[in-house]
This record gives structure tokens, C-alpha cells and sequence, in this order.
């Protein structure tokens, strides 16, 4: 038998915790279907903690089926990237985090903010520019939703002590830029080959030009979808930082950067 390796990476990981959960209840007679009462009762005889199984229910009660995608969503990729999760804590709390997240982290600024539903814009000006300039010199997240025209985030209040977050990331204006440059190319590989039909070009030179425009042109559209993912990773980053702090209040805000100048020049002047 072939040894493991030294260390296991997440997908083996995963992979081993499965099927030994499923060895493990293999050995129970288990029915089509089971109420929740059952299955809390079968997560306390496999040691699963309770409120793991209460959040992994929940889940599964708001979890829907995937929109079937259009033709151009299929080809260069979704012009709204989503990510969703039921977190620990109340909904107000998980506003505020998200607020301090956003503001922080990605360089968002509200745009709209009603009860259970913010919307996010890009920041703009002198404070976007310094605060790019502190994140490239800084250790901490560089920012994720930086091509995202605007970031929307829907709070729903769930059992006690629970909420549905839900983020969405609007990507029309960059999917857009990138289908421009694409169609840019092929127009120009058109003209090339109505060019050379103009002059009478043997055939085969006559065919080379367009199909050589619409394959730069899907090259030129591919690097889209790294876009997308990258945005989408930004809106699950946000997302594990609401898990990771449940229902723990946020500490004091930080100074601003302002405010750590004005400190700093002080702390110069003095003699």
C-alpha cells in the first residue's frame, strides 16, 4: 500500500473526512429520509458538534439551484459573479463587519444602505488614491473587487443567532471592455479579408486573415474569466471574515490615516 504523503493538502483532506464520515454511518440503517431531530440526534453519536449541524441545516433550507447561463455568459463569462453563506451572529452585527470589511479591505465606499441591504461603489479621488498607495506598501489583503462596478449585499435574518449573507459583484462595464477589444480585432481581421477580396487575392491568402482575427479575438476575450474569479475569491474572502468572527463584536476602529499623520508629525516636532 502506497504511504501518505509527509503532509495532506486540503483536497486530500477533505477527501479522507468524507469517506470516513460515510464508513461511519454505513454502519447505521439509515432511511430515505431522516428529520432534522434525527439528523442532530446522528451528528451527536458521530461526534459532529451540534451547532456545526445546525448551520450546515440551515444552509441547506436557503440553498438554491444554479441559474441556467446565456450563451454569453457560457462563452466569456458571468457579468455578476455571487457568493452566498449562512453565517453566526445577528444581522446588524454582520452589517457592521461587512461595512468595516468593504471600507478597509476593498476600498468601497456605500453607495445605498438600507435595512438588510448595502450597495458599494468603487472610491474615487484622493482617498482612493492614498489608500492604494497604503495597501501596496502594507502586509495586510491586497484588494479583490477592484474591477467590480458596484457590490451588493443582501442580510437575512435567519433562526436565532444566524443570517443568510448573500454577495454580488456587478462586472457589466469590464466584460464589456474586454468583448470590445475582441470585436475590435475581428472587425479589423474583417476588413483585412474584404481588402484583400477587393484586390483579388488568390483564395487561400483571401481566407487567412479572418479566422486568424476570431481566434486572437477569443484570446483576447479569455483573460476575463481570471477576472471573474478573482472577484469571486474577493466576495468569499469577505464572507470566511464574517465566519471567522460569528457573533463577536467588532473591536475599536482603527485610526485613520489622518489622524496617524497628524500623530506622527507631532511626535517629530517635539524637542
Amino acid at each position: 500500500m502506497a504511504d501518505l504523503p509527509a503532509r495532506i493538502d486540503r483536497a486530500a483532506l477533505d477527501r479522507i473526512i468524507q469517506r470516513a464520515a460515510e464508513l461511519q454511518t454505513g454502519e447505521r440503517e439509515l432511511g430515505d429520509e431522516m428529520t432534522e431531530e434525527q439528523v442532530l440526534a446522528l451528528g451527536r453519536d458521530v461526534g459532529i458538534p451540534a451547532r456545526y449541524l445546525q448551520q450546515a441545516l440551515i444552509e441547506e433550507r436557503v440553498r438554491t439551484e444554479p441559474v441556467e447561463s446565456r450563451w454569453l455568459d457560457r462563452t466569456v463569462g458571468a457579468a455578476t459573479v455571487t457568493a452566498d453563506r449562512v453565517v453566526m451572529g445577528s444581522a446588524d452585527l454582520q452589517e457592521q463587519v461587512l461595512l468595516d470589511w468593504m471600507d478597509r479591505h476593498e476600498h468601497l465606499t456605500v453607495q445605498r444602505h438600507q435595512d438588510g441591504r448595502i450597495t458599494w461603489e468603487q472610491m474615487g479621488g484622493f482617498q482612493a488614491v492614498m489608500r492604494a498607495a497604503a495597501s501596496l506598501g502594507g502586509g495586510g489583503p491586497r484588494p479583490m473587487l477592484g474591477k467590480a462596478g458596484s457590490v451588493a449585499a443582501t442580510i437575512t435574518p435567519l433562526e436565532a443567532g444566524y443570517c443568510h449573507v448573500q454577495l454580488s459583484a456587478e462586472l457589466r462595464s469590464t466584460r464589456a471592455a474586454y468583448i470590445g477589444g475582441a470585436a475590435a480585432i475581428v472587425s479589423v481581421g474583417a476588413a483585412a479579408t474584404a481588402v484583400l477580396a477587393v484586390l483579388a487575392a488568390f483564395p487561400p491568402i483571401l481566407l487567412v486573415p479572418l479566422p486568424v482575427a476570431l481566434a486572437a479575438g477569443y484570446a483576447a476575450m479569455r483573460p476575463y474569466a481570471g477576472v471573474a474569479e478573482r472577484t469571486r475569491l474577493g466576495l468569499e474572502r469577505a464572507l470566511d471574515q464574517l465566519q471567522r468572527r460569528g457573533d463577536r463584536p467588532l473591536p475599536p476602529p482603527p485610526p485613520s490615516m489622518i489622524t496617524s499623520l497628524v500623530q506622527e508629525v507631532r511626535k517629530a516636532l517635539k524637542p
